[in-house]
């Protein structure tokens, strides 16, 4: 018995003579990927039937009808055993000739089977650049929420470790070199405050996504009297889309989360970085756990911190995708032009990357253990006190500049003697100025240099457990 090969479902056609070549076929199938729009699709299809009933278009039976194959078809899709739950092989299927150009065919390919023509009339006055364009947005709106909810569980893990050693000393650095001491949880709130930007930041990109482009049609709008209110309170969209032109064709949204995306990856990188310096054995400031740690093939011995690596990684993978989906962007005209099919796997990706990643950057901090006694003989080593003797200086009088020149030379002779701030004496001071007093002796420890920096915003333990409650408050905030 030969197997019938179902025709792939056209929503056009009747203007052409030949059917595309198998080729452009192969080549313009998005299936593989937008997939993952499915529900997205179904539940805006659902509301549009819903509108058409409203303008006159179908009957309160048909709709019903309609509403109730979609809420099936939502049920199938969604199971493990459904088409799409596989997605290494149905990616492969989706690949064939045989299969639909791309969701939104898939979805009303399958109505039509359960609902006959009933499925065509749910495409009245409706184009696939506004359908698209609203599965897109529909989409992204619960991915943002998503990253954010990982975002928020990163957060909270540097909040709880900045609480857990408030007193805990380290070297705070500028060009990778010792610069001034600094407390642990200021370093850490230093990384809150930049995932802080990047909730922040998702949250403004959930706003540009939020406005329903439904009743756009094409491009110049619906022909039928849809009440465009009434579908974005249905779809929970916050407001409507301005200018027809525009909204099939804005994909600002999309641009927007792939840079704060990207950015949110970049801030996970430089944490990445800092860790995998700071668990080596030349720092020793902390170890991160088993969990998060894999060995070597080869060398017994090993303890690598992989996951910080692959998520310095992927962070290229994500700048890549920001400029790729921007490049695509940059030339086109006015309104729907079909490059806007390469708006999705960029933007599916670094969804997709992200949430594991900020989960595991997560745990990382969670289950790191520190190691106080190396960040605290580092802090006391390199001189980091210069700058509050050359304040010191400042302080009775002396111009800064020459203060700076002053204790410059101090360290020096101190570093050719192999003197550290702690083996200074009185006399060794007052050789270089005789403005040092008693007083001075006590900025030769990493502790008085913190607790003179007392400035909001500061390292000293007052400032930061101040900058600790705030946090804390926001994070109850949202």
């Amino acid at each position: 018995m030969t197997k019938r090969t179902r025709t792939p479902y056209k929503l056009w056609g009747g203007r052409f003579k030949k059917p595309p070549a198998e080729l452009l076929e192969r080549f313009s199938q998005s299936l593989a990927f937008d997939y993952r729009l499915a529900q997205a699709d179904i539940r805006g299809t659902q509301a549009y039937a819903r509108a058409l009933e409203r303008a006159g278009i179908l009957t309160r039976r048909e709709t019903q009808k309609a509403v109730r194959a979609l809420e099936a078809l939502s049920r199938e899709l969604a199971r493990p055993t459904g088409p799409f739950g596989a997605t290494a092989s149905f990616a492969k299927t989706a690949s064939s000739a045989s299969a639909e150009e791309d969701i939104h065919t898939f979805v009303l390919a399958r109505l039509r089977e359960r609902l006959g023509e009933l499925a065509d009339k749910l495409h009245t006055g409706r184009s696939r650049n506004e359908q698209v364009a609203l599965d897109f947005r529909l989409w992204l709106r619960d991915a943002i929420r998503a990253a954010q909810q990982s975002l928020r569980e990163l957060l909270e893990a540097l909040v709880e470790m900045a609480g857990k050693h408030p007193n805990v000393i380290l070297p705070g650095y500028t060009h990778l070199r010792r610069a001034q001491p600094v407390l642990w949880p200021h370093y850490l709130l230093a990384y809150f405050e930049m995932f802080r930007r990047d909730y922040q930041r998702l949250e403004n990109c959930f706003q540009s996504a939020d406005v329903l482009p439904l009743g756009s049609g094409a491009l110049s709008g619906s022909g039928f009297p849809l009440d465009r209110r009434i579908l974005a309170k249905e779809l929970g969209f916050s407001r409507t889309s301005r200018n027809s032109l525009d909204a099939v064709s804005d994909r600002d949204f999309a641009l927007e989360f792939l840079f704060a995306g990207t950015l949110c990856f970049l801030h996970l990188s430089r944490l990445a970085e800092d860790w995998i310096l700071y668990s080596s054995e030349e720092f020793g400031f902390l170890e991160l756990s088993e969990e998060v740690s894999t060995g070597s093939s080869l060398m017994p011995q090993k303890k690598n911190p992989d996951s910080l690596e692959l998520i310095r990684g992927k962070t290229g993978r994500a700048l890549g995708h920001l400029v790729s989906l921007a490049a695509t962007l940059k030339g086109l005209p006015l309104s729907y032009n079909r490059d806007l099919q390469e708006d999705k796997e960029p933007v599916f990706d670094v969804a997709e990357q992200l949430v594991p990643a900020l989960q595991l950057a997560a745990t990382v901090v969670r289950t790191a253990s520190l190691h106080p006694e190396a960040m605290q003989k580092a802090s006391k080593e390199g001189w980091l006190c210069a700058t509050d003797l050359a304040e010191f200086l400042a302080e009775k009088g002396v111009p800064f500049h020459r203060a700076h020149e002053i204790v410059g030379r101090l360290v020096l002779e101190s570093l050719r003697e192999g003197k550290q701030p702690q083996d200074c004496t009185l006399e060794d001071l007052q050789k270089h100025s005789p403005r040092f007093d008693r007083q001075a002796l006590a900025l030769l420890t990493p502790e008085a240099g913190v607790a003179r920096r007392s400035v909001a915003g500061g390292t000293a333990s007052s400032s930061v457990r101040s900058a600790l409650r705030e946090a804390k408050t926001w994070l109850r905030s949202i």
